[in-house]
């Protein structure tokens, strides 16, 4: 029987391993979960709150466990792992308390007796997702999904099998019934099959360009909803009037965060001509003042997940450099164990670069040079991604101006890094995908928004 094995990146030692689930496991449990919707879709909006209330209760009084599995499964650090903890309680607290105002049926004037809006669930849902958050990216899209009435069943990344099982146990302990969550430990070569599965409804994956337009691809032959979070390469704009000390803190936090390895973290740094150097400078100070290390210690960043996605990042960095760019930090692998990679900022950098055209998903900083605002409002749009943005000035009405109607991203942020956040709709455009999460509008994505008209 194939096992999951998985790897401590700090350690380079093996964790723990895994029997994959069968095909016929599977469709067991897709049965089952499909079974269990019938039941759980008409349960009432007061008895899902309580027991989703309780989930984020178990999840604050378990956070050192779960915090710890984080970091030691793909490498985060453990006071960032505890933020992410905390982070998935809010959403199941937000989601418990705003749900049915969110689906409550919306009244519609017409010539009609009565006609409105009514919210659905869809059925047995399929979520794929990413190792760079395990918890967050799961409870984002499931807290509002089983709240809407929906079931869940979780494809996770490979190298967080234990962290995927204690979100199944959440679920279960807090008292959602078996099957309202379930974990499949499976290989990527299996979503095919469960996509097609007439009982799965609809999809949703956090995940690469690539892993994205696969499920989008066997999802649009069987005429099935998905949602897809996909990669970024956000750019930041330094304006001539922006806190220059304010924003190379700012810039160095969300490019450092999760050791990089976040779609929402900074990629592109694109500072105007008059205040390029001194931004530049106080930059690399900030990159160089982060201190990397074991994650379970006190640490800026800790190694990346795997050996291969360090591997990868590295290339992009030497492949920019053949091209022209030019190496003032970083850049090297480290001599000791572990999935390390230094903060690397680069500079000199040009279309045609990795460094300018894709996601270096790691600790990289390409920072770029624009002849003024119009320049660099143009470099931040060249790109095929479209997912966050931040711009830095002081005039914060020609910020939000910039942020509005001219950047060309999903999240436009002013004088703050990128961030997720429940209130708040998430997601990009162009090849960063398709659909919102959170908000109001994230827990609509997966219903049947129906119509009702008495004549």
């Amino acid at each position: 029987m194939k096992k999951l094995v998985t790897i401590n990146p700090t350690t380079n030692k093996k964790l723990a391993s895994f029997d994959l689930m069968s095909s016929s496991q599977v469709d067991t449990l897709i049965n089952k979960a499909h079974q269990r919707y019938q039941s759980h879709r008409k349960t009432s909006y007061a008895d899902r709150k309580k027991i989703m209330y309780k989930v984020a209760e178990y999840l604050e009084s378990r956070k050192e466990e779960l915090a710890t599995t984080l970091t030691l499964e793909m490498g985060k650090t453990l006071i960032s792992a505890k933020a992410e903890v905390e982070k998935c309680a809010w959403v199941c607290k937000y989601y418990a308390e705003h749900a049915e105002q969110f689906l409550a049926d919306e009244s519609v004037d017409t010539e009609a007796k009565s006609s409105y809006i009514s919210y659905h669930p869809l059925g047995v849902l399929l979520a794929v997702m990413p190792w760079n958050y395990p918890l967050w990216q799961v409870f984002r899209f499931a807290a509002p999904a089983i709240m809407a009435g929906n079931v869940v069943l979780l494809k996770h990344a490979s190298n967080v099998p234990q962290s995927a099982i204690n979100i199944e146990k959440l679920f279960l302990d807090a008292g959602f019934e078996e099957y309202t969550f379930s974990t499949l430990l499976i290989d990527s070569d299996q979503v095919e099959s469960i996509m097609k599965n007439d009982l799965v409804k609809a999809a949703t994956l956090t995940g690469s360009e690539g892993a994205g337009g696969a499920v989008a691809s066997i999802s649009g032959q069987q005429i099935k909803k998905t949602v897809l979070e996909l990669g970024g390469s956000d750019p930041y704009l330094i304006l001539h009037d922006a806190n220059l000390k304010h924003a190379a803190k700012q810039c160095m936090e969300s490019r450092l965060m999760n050791t990089g390895q976040s779609c929402i973290g900074a990629k592109r740094f694109i500072a105007v001509e008059s205040v390029y150097d001194e931004f530049l400078e106080l930059f690399k100070g900030e990159m160089q003042d982060a201190t990397m290390g074991d994650p379970l210690h006190a640490v800026t960043l800790g190694p990346m997940a795997r050996h291969d996605l360090r591997d990868e990042v590295h290339d992009q960095v030497v492949q920019s450099v053949k091209a022209g760019a030019q190496l003032i930090l970083g850049g090297h692998i480290p001599e000791h164990e572990g999935a390390y990679y230094p903060p690397t900022i680069l500079v000199d950098v040009q279309p045609g670069m990795p460094a300018y055209e894709d996601e270096i998903f790691g600790p990289v900083a390409s920072v770029i040079k624009a002849a003024d605002e119009k320049d660099a409002i143009r470099i931040a749009n060249d790109t095929r991604f479209g997912l966050g943005a931040c711009v830095f000035t002081e005039d914060l009405q020609r910020g939000e101006q910039i942020a509005k109607y001219e950047l060309e991203a999903g999240c436009c942020f002013v004088n703050q890094y990128v961030k997720s956040d429940p209130r708040l709709p998430f997601g990009g455009i162009n090849v960063s995908g398709y659909g919102r999460e959170l908000s109001y509008y994230g827990i609509r994505e997966f219903t049947n928004i129906k119509t009702v008209y008495v004549k």
